[in-house]
This record gives structure tokens, C-alpha cells and sequence, in this order.
């Protein structure tokens, strides 16, 4: 078997968010307008996919048809360390991230897609079987909420059967007391036995995350994700040595060595690699060995679960899942049989490789015209 052609497109949709009719642009924050969806075929005509995010995606395209495609055409789709050996001699000998992580991205989870379905086994089997069906939390926190409007898509959320909820900070004019302040007001709405979770997005200095940390000690967080400007691991690991706030980092970083450093520093509780940018699952898996022995637990992070969630049910400290309300409309537009949580709990499916039929019709219509 031989890889033949690797197809990439940009895309673009918006979402409907409860209690944000028509103010939220994009499927999340205003720069998230287009992903790039991507498509490698082999010459016994089995096919793989994968998606990943906006980050320069006319360049991820670009980088896939004209130079991804020279370098591994007529490879076999198996081998995948043979492949990513010859991407990173050809395409990237100095371990730079941004399009050619995300391209590398696309490749390989789409090489593992095919590999599924040659194999007749999803690719979390193939990664490891370590489990069926995991734990998933929410992020539904937009900043476009006000308090009174955030409290109730909590509360909303309770309903839905989750029991882990993830807010954004580090956005509001307010700063971070007016952060701390909507981290109240939702902790006040669903009780105390309800995790919850806060994404900075890298947009704190350290003395801005530490107040906030101050502030909330008590409001039980069971992690705050990416609080510092530039993932900075050393101002991490000293912000994680002056709270008792669980850090979580990983999910944007562009291959195991940016990882490790997150380890090696002691910058973070939670490890969140993401297949969707750190080079796929042949590197989410090593950064997720990379956490075992450091007895960390591996957790996502970064949207798009309909991927990232074969890595947690894979491997053996797989934790739990983003179920972003953003990049989830976008999976479940694109793939209409994607599973969903029932009471916080998402099932693996059993279908071959990824398990995701695309519709066609769907592709189509988000297409972003080439310029």
C-alpha cells in the first residue's frame, strides 16, 4: 500500500452558542473563522482524513500539496516513524512548529485513519486499547457571556449531564478580578461536586495569573490551563509552586520537545498534548509516554475531540475530554455520526480508523474559495 495524493482545503462555519444568538462569530473566539480539512488516498483506494485549526490555514494547505506530498508519495501509510523520519529530515531538521507541525498534523492522523480501516480497528485500538469510553468535560465559558448569562448556561450545561465545566479568562476589560468574579458566580450555580476548569489562552504575566490564583484558591479548580504568556515554563513552574491550583499545558505546542520542557520544568500537573497540532498521534502518543513516567495524567485540551479523543482512549493515563460547544458543531457538521457524551460519558466507536463518515454535501458548502 502507497500513499497517493494528499487533498487540503480551508473551511469556515459559525455556530450557535445557547444564550448567544447571533453574537458569536467563527466557532469560538473571533479569530477561530477556518480550519483546513484534509484528506490523504492510497493507491488500494483506502482514504483517511483530519482536521485541525485556523493557525495560517492557506499555508498548512499550501505546505501539504507542495511539500508534504513530494516527500512521502509512494510511502507506505504504515510505516509512520519512517514517514515522520522523512518529514522532519526534509521539511523540518531544526524542530520548527506553527504550519508544519499542524501540516505533519493532518498527515498522520490521517495515516492513522487508513491504518484503521486496513486493519478493520479504531485507531484507539491500534493506539493501545487502554479503554471504550471516556469522562467529558464541557468548555462552554465564552467571553461574550455576562455573569448572569454565564450562571445560566452552567446551570444549562448540568443539564446536558455534564459534570465538568471549563470557563475562558484572561480576556474581560475587567482583568482578572472581574474573572474571579465570573469564577464565583458559576462555581455558585453548579455546587460544589462539579469540576471546573479555567483556559488563560497564554494571555496572563505571571503576576496577573498569580493574583487571580489568590483570588479563587477556594473555589475547588480542578485545573487552570495555559495561564502564561508564550506556555513561559519556567514562570510556570514558579506560578505552580505558589498555588495549589493544578496547571495544565500543551495543547498548541508543536512537538515533544516543547512537551518535555513543560515536564522536565515542573511547569504542569496535567499534560494536554493535542494530535491536532503537535504532529499527530505518533507524537501525542510519545508526549503521553513521556507523561507516564513522570506519573502525569494525560488530558485534552485545544477542541476537536472527535481526534483527540482516540488518543485518550488509547493509551493508559488518558483522562479526559474537551467537549468544546465550538469545535464540536464544526465535527458533528462535518461527520453526522459522530458520538456525543451521555451523561458526561463519550463512547469510542468501534468502526474502523477514526469511525467518522464525512458528508460531502457539508465539505461543500463551508469551502473557502482558493485565492
Amino acid at each position: 500500500m502507497k500513499i497517493k495524493d494528499i487533498r487540503a482545503s480551508v473551511h469556515t462555519t459559525s455556530i450557535d452558542v445557547p444564550l448567544l444568538s447571533g453574537k458569536v462569530r467563527g466557532y469560538g473566539r473571533e479569530e477561530q473563522r477556518e480550519f483546513v480539512f484534509c484528506e490523504v488516498e492510497t493507491d488500494q483506494g483506502l482514504t483517511g482524513v483530519a482536521l485541525t485549526g485556523h493557525f495560517l490555514a492557506r499555508s498548512v494547505v499550501v505546505a501539504l500539496k507542495q511539500h508534504f506530498l513530494p516527500v512521502v508519495a509512494d510511502m507506505d501509510p504504515r510505516a509512520v516513524e519512517a514517514i515522520h523520519e522523512r518529514v522532519w529530515r526534509a521539511l523540518n531538521p531544526r524542530a520548527m512548529t506553527g504550519v508544519v507541525s499542524s501540516a505533519l498534523s493532518l498527515l498522520d492522523i490521517a495515516l492513522w485513519d487508513i491504518n484503521g480501516k486496513h486493519a478493520e480497528r479504531s485507531v484507539a485500538g491500534l493506539l493501545g486499547g487502554a479503554r471504550t469510553e471516556l469522562p467529558a468535560y464541557v468548555t462552554f465559558g465564552f467571553p461574550q457571556y455576562d455573569r448572569e448569562t454565564l450562571a445560566q448556561a452552567a446551570a444549562s450545561q448540568l443539564d446536558q449531564g455534564f459534570r465538568a465545566l471549563k470557563l475562558v479568562v484572561g480576556v474581560d476589560r475587567g482583568g482578572w478580578r472581574e474573572d474571579a468574579a465570573r469564577v464565583r458566580v458559576v462555581r455558585e450555580a453548579v455546587g460544589d461536586d462539579v469540576d471546573l476548569m479555567i483556559d488563560a489562552n497564554y494571555l496572563f504575566t505571571p503576576a496577573d495569573a498569580k493574583f487571580l490564583c489568590r483570588a479563587i484558591e477556594d473555589c475547588g479548580i480542578t485545573w487552570f490551563e495555559e495561564p502564561l504568556h508564550q506556555n513561559d515554563a519556567r514562570a510556570m513552574a514558579d506560578l505552580r509552586a505558589h498555588t495549589s491550583i493544578p496547571l495544565a499545558a500543551g495543547q498548541m505546542e508543536g512537538h515533544r520537545w516543547r512537551l518535555r520542557e513543560l515536564v522536565e520544568r515542573q511547569a504542569v500537573d496535567i499534560l494536554q498534548p493535542n494530535a491536532c497540532y503537535c504532529g499527530g498521534f505518533t507524537e501525542a502518543r510519545k508526549a503521553a509516554h513521556l507523561a507516564q513516567i513522570y506519573n502525569l495524567p494525560v488530558a485534552h485540551g485545544g477542541g476537536w475531540p472527535l481526534f483527540n479523543m482516540h488518543t485518550l482512549a488509547g493509551l493508559m493515563n488518558g483522562w479526559i475530554l474537551e467537549w468544546h460547544l465550538g469545535m464540536v458543531q464544526v465535527g458533528e457538521l462535518l461527520f453526522p455520526d459522530a458520538p456525543r457524551p451521555v451523561d458526561g460519558r463519550i463512547t469510542i466507536p468501534d468502526r474502523p480508523g477514526l469511525g467518522l463518515t464525512v458528508d460531502r454535501d457539508a465539505l461543500r458548502q463551508t469551502l473557502v474559495p482558493e485565492r
